[in-house]
């Protein structure tokens, strides 16, 4: 049976805390013996490392005791994907052709964030090789299951961290973005994923794939994830790109509510996305439900065709470069999906990658040109459930790549706008439904308002994992 500190929220745990009604070592301790049960029904971590999370926990512990904390996360139980640099663990992304010897003695800005915060680490969690494709498995870790049905995938490429969120496997993680990475997963696992405007989270080093990449938090809801960008989101000189520091708390105003919204709401958009009937009943109710909080709503499709080839170009060049200089011997250890998408994108000319540039300049005037009558925009996250663990694509789907059945998350990571995901029912199968809220470029906090509202009104509840897990 679940332990009762496995089910809380950061600010559950932080609060705990402050009473004295438990220590971070109850939470930690709890925390790892929930990972030894999980980890062999849904693979989530690449790495576990329990006597460091419990000399991080005894450590908070004596702050808590002094009534002296040390920051925002002090003392909860955090994961890291396995794309991130995090000091003292090897940093592998679900690849064969990295050697985990090294100094490993950098932290990636978020991880350096939260360690600042007093966060205490329980491991490194699963990623598809270099974060390439929207489901996990991986030539180095295997697959990744969904915690509600272990023949489900969990999503990617941050299935690691959502699983491990989802079955109480520490409270929170920080994931990828670069066409969906965080929110996939946490559609498919049924918990609270947010990717940023570009550059609100320094990244370092940086990505391959460019300024579609995003890292963002991953939660039981949308306030704690607002504690955690508030976290992550500070300076770092290594990221030339960061915005720099945001001027309040991303907690500031978060009950506000959605009175008075201008809210879009486009089911299909526009009729090029087939839904199915579960996931549209189930986003109806959240935008039913975002109406009944005095919500103005419109159903309005954004105003582009599906941009997937000048993603396609993008991404697979980007890929490319991550393997340039693997010898013929280590390309052999890479996932053939990946291997197949790197030879497309080393073929591309200087001159294919700018026409896709300007593909994605236009989508992001136009979608500037869409926010000027619409606070947010609201689709379903993904038009589809989990399906079988180990695929990149649904049987008989007739998709070829991931971004077939993926079509309303990477384009706002070609316009860099903050896109959450919010839990919003589950299917005949139990299995969960998200609902993708959109913002304005720099509009975090309205969206974080906005999924903040779902949960406060009941309409983001729906049923745990199966007790089993």
């Amino acid at each position: 049976m679940t332990s009762p500190l496995t089910d809380l929220t950061a600010h559950q745990l932080l609060a705990g805390y402050e009473r004295g009604d438990f220590s971070p070592v109850d939470a930690t301790r709890e925390a790892l013996d929930r990972i030894e049960v999980v980890q062999p029904l849904v693979n989530a971590f690449v790495r576990v490392d329990a006597e460091q999370a419990l000399d991080q926990a005894r450590a908070s512990a004596e702050r808590w005791r002094r009534k002296e904390p040390q920051g925002l996360l002090d003392g909860v139980p955090v994961t890291v994907k396995d794309l991130f640099l995090q000091r003292g663990s090897p940093t592998l992304r679900g690849s064969r052709t990295i050697r985990p010897e090294g100094g490993w003695d950098a932290d990636a800005p978020s991880v350096a964030r939260m360690r600042e915060h007093g966060a205490v680490f329980l491991g490194k969690t699963t990623t598809p090789e270099f974060g390439w494709k929207g489901v996990t498995d991986s030539p180095l870790t295997g697959v990744t299951c969904n915690p509600y049905d272990p023949g489900r995938t969990s999503g990617g490429s941050s299935g690691g961290s959502a699983a491990a969120v989802a079955l109480g496997a520490g409270a929170m993680s920080i994931g990828t973005d670069g066409g969906g990475s965080v929110r996939i997963p946490a559609s498919f696992c049924g918990i609270f994923g947010f990717k940023p405007t570009y550059g609100r989270v320094p990244l370092y080093p940086s990505s391959p794939f460019g300024t579609l990449a995003h890292a963002g938090p991953m939660t039981r809801d949308a306030a704690d994830a607002a504690l955690l960008l508030d976290v992550i989101s500070g300076e770092d000189w290594r990221d030339w790109s960061q915005l720099g520091s945001p001027a309040g708390s991303f907690r500031e105003g978060l009950a506000d509510g959605v009175k008075g919204l201008r809210i879009a709401y486009s089911p299909s958009f526009g009729g090029q996305v087939a839904v199915r009937p579960a996931v549209a009943s189930a986003v109806r109710g959240a935008v039913g439900a975002l109406a009944g909080l005095g919500a103005y709503i419109e159903e309005a499709d954004p105003d582009f065709a599906e941009p997937v080839e000048a993603f396609h170009t993008l991404w697979f060049s980007g890929a490319a470069r991550v393997v340039q200089q693997l010898r013929a011997e280590q390309r052999e250890l890479l996932d053939p999906g990946l291997r197949e998408i790197c030879r497309i994108g080393a073929q591309y000319s200087a001159l294919d990658y700018l026409a896709a540039v300007d593909v994605r300049m236009e989508l992001g005037r136009r979608m500037g040109r869409f926010h000027t009558s619409y606070d947010l925009l609201v689709t379903p996250t993904l038009p589809i459930t989990a399906f079988e663990a180990g695929a990149e694509t649904p049987a008989h789907s007739g998709h070829r790549r991931w971004t077939g059945w993926t079509p309303f998350t990477y384009p706002f990571n070609l316009t860099q706008q903050p896109a959450a995901t919010v839990p919003c029912g589950v299917d005949k199968d139990g299995l969960p439904i998200g609902v993708q809220l959109v913002g304005a470029r720099h509009a975090d906090a309205l969206v974080l308002r906005a999924a903040h509202a779902l949960y406060e009104s009941g309409a983001a509840t729906i049923p745990g994992p199966p007790a089993a897990l």
